[in-house]
Parts: structure tokens; C-alpha cells; sequence
């Protein structure tokens, strides 16, 4: 009963002061990361920055899952295994004991595959267009090693952590067969940062100010993130990629109107095209012309593509 009491009081006073001891440092390091790396280039210093956020969100994440839990002593090793060697953020499920399906040879293959078409689009196609197209070699680079690592690596590892027991499920979930724009962002794109932005933003935002305004701003967050990885170590674009996420937030409410419900965008074949339309059109927001050519096209040629 006492050390029930005592994790209480202990995930309260983590939650009182989670502002000073995770936001602080996660805001230093973010501020240095863009700030300490201004002579190095600019994929260098979109790689730091990623990284930066990556691990204050996860020791954030995992701090939260031990207290949801309520575990005493998190068990060493799979505490490590989430913090270091997988890219989910949904800590409470991999901390868990919770059964979990083995993956079929399907998905291996699938996994397998995509590192297969990624590592072709990089060392293959991009580099063919580099020297002559760069933007169409930046795009052919950003698609490769999406599907590389992304669709690819980070695949595989997850249907490892299935296969040992463990509650992985992959940050792709079939993308493509999204049949609306809620669906797309909301359940297949990158899952890890649709958990963190649901624990982070969305949740405690929506019990205040309701779904929708909780909803715009979990893009909002997405687009000055995405901001901070992109625009600053570009140092160009600023504001972009927050326009982009902020016209996802209208392509989902214009689905959820009465307009969107008249012309079927929620589902089926128009739901799929509108949300194919909403996602590609404005791209050049997101990864714009300065990224492409100060970061991608500069990566690539380190990759040796």
C-alpha cells in the first residue's frame, strides 16, 4: 500500500514538474543543436536536430509509460530496448505484457523488399539524375530512403520485436490504402509521431477545447517540428512545413463537413483520391526547394549515390 502511494505521489510530482525536467532540457538541446551546428552542413545538422527531439520524446514518453503502468522497477532491459533500438513512441505497449500475433512471411517479404527498391532509388535512379536533374534527384533520394529505412528497416525490426514476444506493431501501416485523409494521418502514416502527438497534444488538448481545435493543433505541432528538422538546418523555407500540416488539417475537416459527406470523401474510391490529392499537391511545402538542395542532394553525395 505505502509503495503504491509512493509511485503516485512520484508520477505526480513527475507530471508537476515534467515542464522543468523534460521541456527545459528537450528546448536546450533543440536551441543547441540548431545553434552549436551552424559551420557544419546542412543534412549534418538536420540529423542532430532530428535526434535531439527524438530522444527527449522518448525519455518523455517512457517516463509517462512508467507511471501509467505504475512499475516500481521498469524492467531493465526492455526499458533500454525502447529507448535505444525501437522507433515507436507508444512506451506503455512495449513496456507491457500484452500477446502479440507473429508476423507472417508476407510482411518479411514486403520489408524486405522495400529495402530492396529503396537502396535501387538511391544508389540507382537518383544517382543517374544528379548530375543533370538535382531536384529530381532530390525527390528520387527522398523517396528511397524513405522506403529504406521507413518501410524498409525499421520494418523488419518491428516484425523482430513481434516475433520475440513484444508489442512492436509497425510505424508504416499500409499508407497507400488509406481511404481518407483522417485515415492516412490518423491510423497508417508514421504511427510513432501519431502516439506522440496523441499523448502530447492531442488528449489533454481535446478534453479543453474539444476534438477539432485539439486536432489542428496536433498538426500544428507536427509542422514546427517538421519546421525544425527541415527549414532550420536548411536555414530557408521557414513556415512551410507548418503551412503544409495546416492544410491537412483543413482536408480533414472539409471531410468531416456536410460537403464531404455529400461527396463521399471519407471513404471509397473519392476519399482515396482526395486524400492522394491533399497529400502530394502541396509536398513542395513540406520538403521544400531549399531542403532539397542544401540537405537531400548533399546527403546523397555523402551516401556516395
Amino acid at each position: 500500500m505505502h509503495c503504491a502511494t509512493s509511485l503516485t505521489l512520484t508520477c505526480r510530482a513527475r507530471r508537476g514538474y515534467e515542464l522543468i525536467v523534460v521541456w527545459g532540457p528537450l528546448a536546450a538541446t533543440t536551441m543547441l543543436s540548431a545553434l552549436a551546428t551552424t559551420r557544419l552542413p546542412g543534412w549534418a545538422r538536420m540529423w542532430l536536430m532530428a535526434l535531439s527531439l527524438y530522444g527527449g520524446f522518448k525519455w518523455l514518453t517512457w517516463q509517462r509509460a512508467v507511471c501509467e503502468l505504475r512499475l516500481m522497477r521498469p524492467p531493465l532491459a526492455r526499458s533500454l530496448a525502447y529507448l535505444f533500438l525501437w522507433p515507436g513512441m507508444n512506451a506503455t505497449r512495449f513496456l507491457s505484457a500484452a500477446k502479440v500475433e507473429r508476423p507472417n512471411g508476407v510482411e518479411w517479404l514486403r520489408g524486405v523488399r522495400n529495402v530492396l527498391t529503396g537502396t535501387a532509388l538511391v544508389w540507382l535512379i537518383a544517382g543517374r539524375f544528379l548530375p543533370r536533374q538535382p531536384c529530381a534527384a532530390g525527390w528520387a533520394g527522398l523517396v528511397g530512403i524513405g522506403l529504406w529505412l521507413h518501410f524498409g528497416i525499421l520494418q523488419l525490426l518491428s516484425l523482430a520485436w513481434q516475433r520475440a514476444g513484444v508489442y512492436a506493431t509497425p510505424i508504416m501501416q499500409r499508407p497507400a490504402s488509406a481511404t481518407s485523409l483522417a485515415d492516412f494521418w490518423g491510423r497508417r502514416w508514421n504511427t510513432a509521431f501519431r502516439d506522440l502527438a496523441y499523448q502530447l497534444i492531442f488528449r489533454p488538448l481535446a478534453r479543453r477545447w474539444g476534438a477539432r481545435r485539439a486536432m489542428t493543433a496536433a498538426f500544428l505541432f507536427s509542422g514546427v517540428l517538421h519546421d525544425l528538422a527541415i527549414s532550420v538546418p536548411a536555414r530557408a523555407g521557414y513556415g512551410l512545413p507548418t503551412l503544409y500540416f495546416l492544410l491537412q488539417a483543413i482536408g480533414v475537416e472539409i471531410e468531416r463537413s456536410a460537403l464531404g459527406r455529400r461527396w463521399h470523401l471519407r471513404g471509397g474510391v473519392r476519399g482515396w483520391m482526395f486524400a492522394a490529392t491533399m497529400i502530394l499537391a502541396p509536398a513542395s511545402l513540406l520538403f521544400h526547394a531549399a531542403f532539397l538542395r542544401r540537405v537531400v542532394i548533399p546527403f546523397l553525395n555523402v551516401l556516395g549515390a
